[in-house]
């Protein structure tokens, strides 16, 4: 089948590429215009554009989608049987959703109806999930509710982050789009209506969702660090400053006491931090204008002392 494929980060990458190496024509794509990145502010295109360029397929970069003629010319000239969105970042008009042959899929990182919306690996991982998922399904006027072809259960680890479990929910994501996409072509693929009444919504990360509190138990704030590792990533107070906890072990689930208090320095391994309910071993942090560094070279080298208070106690 010829394919539009509409994507921009990292997560529709893995999706791209199973595309380029499959049966499939992917006929061009529709991503993102580039960005400013870095210290220098330099215009950075987007993971899919590179990736597209690599093969010499068509890039297109609207700035907007909704009542632009040109770019439904342009889709219509293209004359794709299917359009396919992953993580694009914009929502498409019906008139775009509805132009192909087989209309528009979607390749969505939860079990659906579970974590409709933008964030549903992070908020996942925040809830305390211990599986989540990736769905295929048809792209509809409302958010993330079309019908379902297929989904695949992913378990979520201890040891997972946003990182380890986006990595891997973008590979089952790939390959489970070919599959259905071999099924919508052959005429054998089935569609199942979501059970509305049972969707949950996964609003946007805010960057004030990232500081701790230190009342939460240890386990909410363990998911909340490891949730938000890329961004904004979880930060607390302490001697006055805002610094990041990067990496952290419950080490007590039932514990009670002064929150916030470090009540253990661990030679070699970092500070145990007294939490609402229970304990944290933290294992990275970041000071201001420092690179990460191990809890260990934290201790040793800020002198971080037992007694000591992380916080926002005004």
């Amino acid at each position: 089948m010829k394919v539009l494929f509409w994507g921009t980060p990292d997560f529709a990458v893995e999706s791209l590429k199973e595309l380029i190496n499959s049966n499939h024509q992917v006929v061009a794509v529709i991503t993102q215009p580039d960005k400013p990145k870095g210290r220098g502010k330099k215009l950075t295109p987007p993971p899919v554009k590179q990736l597209a360029q690599e093969y010499g397929i068509p890039v297109l970069q609207p700035e907007k989608v909704k009542g632009n003629r040109q770019l439904y010319q342009q889709i219509k000239e293209l004359n794709p049987d299917i359009s396919v969105v992953v993580a694009y970042g914009k929502i498409l008009p019906e008139e775009v959703i509805n132009l192909p042959k087989y209309k528009t899929i979607n390749v969505h990182a939860s079990l659906l109806p579970e974590y409709r919306g933008a964030a549903p690996i992070h908020r996942a991982i925040m809830d305390g999930k211990d599986k989540t998922g990736v769905c295929i399904m048809e792209i509809t006027k409302e958010l993330d509710a079309g019908d379902v072809y297929q989904c695949k259960e992913v378990e979520i680890t201890q040891q997972d982050d946003i990182i380890s479990l986006h990595d891997r929910l973008a590979k089952e994501g790939a390959k489970l789009l070919i599959q259905v996409l071999n099924q919508i072509e052959t005429g054998t693929a089935k569609k199942t209506p979501q059970e509305h009444h049972k969707s949950t919504y996964a609003k946007p990360i805010t960057k004030e969702e990232g500081k701790i509190n230190w009342e939460k138990s240890a386990e909410e704030i363990f998911n909340q660090i490891r949730a938000l590792k890329v961004w904004p990533k979880a930060f607390t107070k302490f001697r006055d400053k805002e610094i990041k906890i990067l990496d952290a072990e419950v080490v007590d689930t039932t514990s009670t006491g002064e929150v916030g208090k470090i009540t253990e320095i661990h030679k070699g391994k970092g500070f145990v931090v007294q939490t609402g309910k229970g304990k944290l071993l933290i294992k990275k942090v970041q000071f201001p204008n420092s690179k990460p560094i191990s809890s260990d070279e934290a201790v040793r080298g800020y002198h971080i002392k037992e007694g000591e208070r992380l916080g926002y106690f005004d």
